[in-house]
């Protein structure tokens, strides 16, 4: 007999504010009662599964993995940023009119629902590591800043992340001894093959496009702690990358 998958539960909050951090960058606020719902499970890559329905809300009560199956439910995975006891922080890339959710955060204001499953995730650092390196691009910035940010004080950090422009770069509030490098996506990986690994008990963090992640994991053969991750591929929307994932693991 097969036993049903346990349903994740919808939470709901509401937005509560927006704010551009960077030209490609929109932040979103949001909170409610339904924030005391939300799990915190440690992690600096907390991710959520946002909802958009293509056909409007529906009413009452809903059903994810019956809406999706019609075709009634799309989903975007995005990274709390931060949370407070008031509010869950989502940060999303913005590329004019392409895409979903960047264009509804663009566009979101206060009062409008908030609506995803989760969170999940796997990664905090280490504060018993030696040294840490976060490589990423504009996608895992959020994950990566909130790793730096959770750093101890005086916590050994460099951070290589690629952005398309210098206006996308962002600050960091960390009291960690951090070396922030901002490079082209085009030579990422370049520059990470080139930066020598300090001696020593490392943890890595490297999140990025899929086929520059799976150059990189031969660099960090022999780290202690590494946590390695696609977020997406080139040429791919989110369902095609999921998609496609399960055909590789399959």
């Amino acid at each position: 007999m097969t036993t049903p998958q346990r349903q994740r539960p919808v939470h709901a909050l509401t937005v509560t504010g927006t704010e551009w951090l960077t030209p490609h960058m929109v932040r979103v606020r949001a909170g409610g009662p339904g924030l005391a719902a939300v799990p915190d499970n440690g992690c600096t890559d907390a991710y959520v599964k946002l909802l958009f329905f293509p056909d409007g809300r529906p009413e009452g009560a809903i059903d994810p993995a019956a809406l999706r199956a019609a075709g009634r439910l799309v989903t975007r995975t995005y990274t709390i940023r931060a949370r407070t006891a008031d509010e869950l922080v989502i940060d999303f890339v913005h590329h004019g009119d392409v895409g979903l959710a960047g264009p509804w955060a663009a566009a979101a204001k206060p009062g409008d629902d908030l609506l995803f499953l989760g969170p999940g995730g796997g990664y905090a650092p280490a504060p018993e590591a030696d040294w840490h390196l976060f490589v990423g691009d504009t996608a895992a910035l959020p994950a990566i800043a909130a790793g730096i940010e959770a750093l101890p004080v005086g916590a050994r950090a460099t951070a290589l992340i690629a952005v398309d422009h210098p206006a996308d770069e962002v600050k960091f509030d960390t009291t960690a001894d951090l070396d922030v490098r901002w490079v082209s996506p085009d030579s990422l990986v370049e520059e990470v093959r080139a930066v020598a690994l300090p001696t020593g008990s490392g943890h890595v963090f490297a999140h990025g496009e899929t086929g520059a992640m799976k150059q990189l994991r031969p660099v960090f053969a022999g780290v202690d702690r590494l946590s390695l991750s696609g977020y997406w591929r080139k040429g791919m929307a989110e369902p095609e990358f999921q998609e496609s994932k399960r055909t590789d693991a399959a």
